[in-house]
């Protein structure tokens, strides 16, 4: 199976790597194009893929196509290579804010498309992502989707009308909890820890309560409780997130997210 990608970035190394790691195919059966040579010399050092400088001689060749540019580009690289792309080809879009409606009006032909959300912990192999297909994808097709999308981390099937909030609640959140995390840190130096040391201890405070609720699956306000004591140190926390407006803080950004995403 002949696996292409155009777009190199992050995202697209993590699946790269991931399908490597799991050995759903080897690397001289995955074709990669970026629009710099650097990127090119670079991923191809690292690991190992076949690359080239044709968008089209990648989409030509490849039996899994996986469109991993912006969202602003897409258009223009789908006229690029629509003619080049057979029909029979499985395209999988990273694409925000692109539905599977006018990806298959932009490549102007029936295709068989598979629409995915992943997001940047995928990079460490723990990634979270959401998928959706159209009509014209087999239920082995469909299944070989979750498996790529699984070898670097959490993926299932959603409705397409649900990507939207996948990309705000899974995609974008990270970039909410690394502030979070700095926020701490920040709070753990004014109290006299030293900078680096406060970056691990905040770190490793949500990645644990991250593993407790997923491993325990116990609802968030409970394990919230478990560690406000009564007239403790932590409810007294608690106190002011809420009266900061904390809650409602987070949900206005994620759903500011998932607007700007209808948008784009």
């Amino acid at each position: 199976m002949k696996i292409g990608f155009i777009g190199l970035g992050n995202m697209a190394r993590a699946i790269i790597g991931g399908m490597l790691e799991k050995e759903i195919v080897s690397a001289g059966d995955i074709l990669g194009s970026a629009k710099t040579q650097k990127t090119l010399e670079a991923v191809g050092s690292e690991y190992g893929i076949r690359t080239m400088d044709s968008n089209v001689a990648v989409a030509s060749q490849a039996e899994v196509l996986i469109l991993a540019v912006k969202p602003q580009f897409l258009g223009e690289v789908i006229a690029e290579i629509r003619d080049a792309v057979r029909e029979d080809t499985l395209v999988i879009s990273i694409a925000a804010g692109k539905t599977l409606a006018w990806l298959e009006q932009t490549f102007g032909k029936q295709m068989k498309l598979v629409r995915c959300m992943p997001n940047t912990p995928a990079l460490v192999g723990a990634g979270c992502t959401g998928i959706c297909v159209n009509e014209a994808v087999s239920d082995e097709e469909r299944q070989y989707s979750l498996r790529l999308m699984e070898s670097f981390g959490k993926a299932d099937f959603i409705e397409e009308r649900l990507i939207d909030a996948v990309g705000a609640v899974g995609g974008s959140s990270p970039a909410y909890v690394f502030m979070f995390i700095e926020a701490m840190a920040d709070a753990g130096v004014a109290a006299g820890m030293p900078r680096a040391k406060a970056y691990e201890f905040a770190a490793q405070a949500v990645y644990g309560s991250a593993k407790l609720l997923l491993e325990t699956g116990r609802h968030p306000g409970e394990l919230k409780d478990m560690v406000c004591s009564p007239a403790g140190t932590t409810i007294e926390g608690v106190r002011i997130l809420e009266e900061r407006g904390f809650r409602g803080a987070v949900m206005d950004a994620l759903l500011a997210a998932v607007e700007k995403t209808k948008k784009l």
